[in-house]
């Protein structure tokens, strides 16, 4: 399964209500066969521009960013379901790619020896 990325802007709102967004949005995930491997929060700050949605403007809202693994047919029903939640003023979705866990050197891995002095150099 590819890893993607949900970027979340949520309403202003009191912590109670961000954490029922917040699970509510988890619990979609998980219902359509998402391994979520984080949830960040970017803070509360004013939004760049003043957002419609809903019937509502928004000027400040809450940044959240979940990392997840997820079929890539269940995305577009994902933001669908994401799209009608009235705290939801914008979502977006990125795929990321797998960095690979790998170190590359120059030329050569350094050896143990090549910075030490030994005790009869000295």
């Amino acid at each position: 399964m590819p890893r993607y990325e949900l970027s979340l802007i949520l309403k202003a709102m009191q912590r109670p209500e961000t954490t029922a967004a917040l699970r509510r949005t988890m619990e979609t995930l998980l219902q359509r066969g998402a391994v979520v491997r984080d949830l960040e929060n970017l803070g509360e700050r004013r939004l760049p521009y003043k957002m419609s949605k809903h019937n509502l403007r928004h000027s400040r809202g809450g940044y959240f960013l979940i990392d997840f693994y997820s079929s890539p047919s269940m995305v577009t029903d994902l933001l669908d379901h994401l799209g009608r939640d009235v705290d939801i003023v914008r979502t977006t979705v990125l795929k990321k790619e797998e960095q690979p866990q790998s170190v590359s050197y120059c030329c050569s891995p350094p050896s143990p020896n090549s910075d030490s002095i030994s005790p009869s150099q000295s």
